[in-house]
């Protein structure tokens, strides 16, 4: 069986461009004793992704030029010598930008498609919603009657932000870019939300959403956004930096805020996460998730590119504000 990748096609910084990525074919084998072959439906791009792109050793290696890229992936078991999948099993890996793949049945995990659609192991259900919950209940530590500022509202892990702090009873505000994108904050339950792109003074306009100041702020912004923070926090306010989105192309190191100090005569706790670091909490995530999605608090959105050849161009659109939702790929 072939099936075409997606390959990297060398080390970049600035600006995503086409050309940084190349289609390629591959021949796969079949599958040895105790693996499986798997044809992928449904492929992830992530901001986290990007730095792998430049060749960064973050928390996970970087990319390799010349080789296939990795990512989030759903996909349904073809053909399996393995005890432990069967053919029809759906399973979910990191062996992305992919069309299909042989691997070890032992290091994938397999996903009920019959309890969710497969693809929203991807996102709502998935690692995506997991960072939104992770974020909230430990890092933040959010009570019922606080006021949230949801950057990136209209993104993967904002939208599910603001549907889980609605659910466990916070008042939200959020920010995202554009009409469309704050009208879907409002349509997912944000109390107020703003087009960052439209304000003159971002500062301002949190100020007037929550004239009483904001208790907790999830980051995935930076620059300008984390700025504004720092100010309309209030005494003991908390952040919970999940990602900096708007400082990943860039080429050179971006002046830090202004307003430090404000950490310190304010008390803030600025914390940064992973969602790794918090897989102790799936079981307590399911089952409030469970619980939300059948009483109509969440629901999940999705924007999907057609066709592996379009992971490119669907991972560029997360910088450049293509997506509601989930951005996600159907093979």
């Amino acid at each position: 069986m072939k099936s075409r990748e997606i390959h990297l096609v060398r080390h970049f910084t600035g600006e995503v461009k086409p050309e940084y990525f190349t289609l390629a074919e591959a021949e796969l084998p079949e599958p040895a004793e105790g693996e499986v072959l798997v044809a992928n439906e449904w492929l992830s791009v992530d901001p986290y992704m990007r730095p792998r792109m430049a060749g960064l050793k973050t928390y996970i290696d970087p990319f390799m030029p010349g080789k296939p890229m990795e990512g989030g992936a759903v996909g349904k078991v073809i053909k399996s010598r393995s005890d432990t999948l069967k053919e029809g099993d759906y399973v979910m890996s990191m062996l992305g930008w992919r069309e299909a793949y042989v691997a070890p049945a032992k290091g994938l995990t397999k996903v009920d498609a019959n309890l969710l659609p497969a693809h929203a192991y991807l996102g709502i259900a998935g690692l995506t919603g997991l960072t939104a919950y992770a974020g909230l209940k430990r890092v933040i530590g959010l009570k019922e009657g606080e006021t949230l500022w949801m950057s990136a509202g209209a993104g993967a892990v904002g939208s599910a932000g603001i549907q889980f702090a609605k659910a466990m009873g916070a008042r939200v505000i959020a920010t995202a870019g554009g009409k469309a994108k704050t009208d879907f904050c409002l349509e997912i339950g944000a109390d107020a939300a703003i087009d960052y792109k439209a304000v003159p003074d971002l500062r301002k306009a949190i100020k007037d959403a929550a004239p009483e100041g904001i208790d907790a702020y999830f980051e995935n912004v930076g620059g300008d956004h984390l700025v504004a923070a720092l100010d309309v926090l209030k005494q003991f306010g908390r952040i919970a930096a999940c990602g900096m989105i708007s400082r990943y192309n860039d080429e050179a190191p971006s002046p830090g805020p202004h307003n430090m100090t404000n950490i310190v005569t304010k008390s803030l706790m600025i914390r940064g996460f992973i969602v790794i670091e918090h897989f102790d909490m799936q079981d307590e995530f399911i089952k409030d998730l469970s619980s939300w999605m059948m009483s109509g608090k969440v629901k999940s959105r999705e924007t999907i590119y057609e066709g592996i050849e379009k992971m490119p161009e669907a991972f560029t659109g997360l910088f450049s504000g293509a997506n509601l939702g989930k951005m996600l790929v159907k093979v």
